[in-house]
């Protein structure tokens, strides 16, 4: 009797890489013709959009709610200092690779033309301020997604203090169900995820070019190099601090990581960053829905490497002064750039064209590397989001929730969480 080998379903991996690569065939071989069938990608990315701030909102509140007051002032402490240390090493690495690979020299002027306008100028006083909304409505409306994880922290802090002196759970046990439902949501959504990828890469291809790579290959290949530096140290250490095997490590970020390189944004990968913290890396529930926000708003070490680079090449370009505390300076405003900004496709060019003045460079500038900004951000979207993904990872095994049987493939995350429980 023949036995019939069933076929295994494709991963989900395979499915986004064969959409990436089916639409950039596609897209160079179409050209310009292919540019409507952007509308698909565009689709799929609104779909995953609208539903980030309220996953944000419900998560980072069912988080907070659940958590010991004492224990949330420790744990925040450390997780602040890990997204200081990896946007600073982020920054470093960029200036490093800039100063490597001296992008700014030999560029065509050519490319220097731009309609792109600064954003307008605002106080420190102003850019405080705009951390904390009027209106949590009007925050979620405008994507702020600072505004939204202050309100919910605090949310979360008053729901945590009602449950304690209450002993209601009422509250937490409502949000915990909605958020539940919110991501049964999302992973629909993501069922055209592949699809959705296929369409965003026939758009670049076909629209964009690769043509335009290659003046500015020095730039994207600096930025390459320093990502793959940082990727390298941040697993190393992480996986040294956990205890875990490295490249293990590195291949339960790879999913995570096709996402956001494929969409740019670090706001649509977020579903998928948090679902595979828990059930890859094994990290709690409770620590991925609190880090994984908060890091995508405060943690953002791909965009500091952008910054830092692109400042530099730009000095270069227009000849500029690059002494040590020029260079200083840099790395500290291109850090200090990242916190609390945006987490959209196209969102670093606004921010770089409000740093550019505050260093003394041109912001006309912007016009040499806004072509190729979408294959910049295929590029540092990935330690964005993989970063987040380790933090977590660290935080959950200081607070002994980093489940090992989890990560090791040796349980499901809910199977680890029951045996949890039904500890005595």
């Amino acid at each position: 009797m023949e036995v019939t080998a069933q076929r295994k379903p494709l991963s989900f991996t395979n499915k986004i890489l064969i959409g990436t690569v089916l639409g950039i065939v596609v897209g160079y071989i179409f050209g310009e013709r292919i540019e409507d069938l952007r509308v698909i990608g565009d689709i799929f990315l609104r779909l995953i959009q609208m539903a980030v701030p309220v996953l944000i909102f419900g998560a980072v509140t069912e988080a907070m709610g659940s958590l010991d007051p004492k224990a949330l002032r420790k744990m925040g402490v450390r997780m602040f200092a890990w997204f200081i240390i990896s946007t600073s090493i982020a920054a470093a690495a960029g200036l490093t690779f800039a100063f490597i690979t001296n992008p700014g020299t030999g560029i065509p002027q050519g490319l220097l033309q731009s309609n792109i306008e600064p954003p307008a100028a605002q106080t420190p006083v102003q850019l405080i301020l705009g951390f904390f909304g009027t209106n949590i409505v009007d925050s979620m409306a405008r994507g702020s997604m600072i505004q939204i994880i202050i309100f919910a922290l605090l949310f979360g802090v008053a729901v945590c203090f009602v449950t304690k002196e209450t002993g209601n759970t009422l509250l937490i046990d409502y949000l915990r169900i909605f958020n539940q439902a919110l991501l049964r949501m999302v992973k629909i959504v993501m069922h055209i995820a592949p699809l959705g990828v296929f369409a965003l890469m026939s758009w670049v291809a076909g629209k964009l070019g690769f043509g335009v790579i290659l003046p500015l290959a020095k730039y994207l290949g600096g930025i390459a190099l320093a990502c793959l530096l940082f990727m390298i140290t941040i697993i190393s250490i992480v996986a040294a601090y956990v205890r875990v095997n490295p490249i293990k490590l590195a291949s339960k970020l790879v999913n995570m990581s096709l996402v956001a390189s494929a969409t740019t944004s670090s706001a649509i990968s977020l579903p998928i960053k948090m679902q595979d913290s828990v059930e890859k890396l094994g990290v709690s529930k409770r620590i991925s829905d609190l880090v994984n926000p908060i890091g995508m708003v405060l943690n953002s070490p791909g965009q500091a490497m952008f910054l830092s680079m692109a400042s530099v090449m730009l000095s270069q370009f227009f000849n500029l002064d690059m002494s040590f505390g020029r260079i200083v300076q840099i790395v500290v405003v291109s850090t200090l750039a990242c916190m609390g900004t945006l987490a959209v496709p196209g969102g670093a060019l606004v921010i770089l064209a409000g740093l550019l003045p505050s260093l003394g460079i041109p912001i006309e500038g912007i016009a040499l590397i806004a072509g190729v900004d979408w294959f910049r951000g295929m590029i540092t979207t990935i330690p964005n989001v993989a970063c987040d993904a380790m933090i977590s990872l660290v935080i959950a095994k200081d607070e002994g929730e980093f489940y090992r049987e989890v990560f090791d493939g040796e349980l499901t995350a809910a199977e680890a969480a029951k045996k949890l429980i039904n500890q005595p």
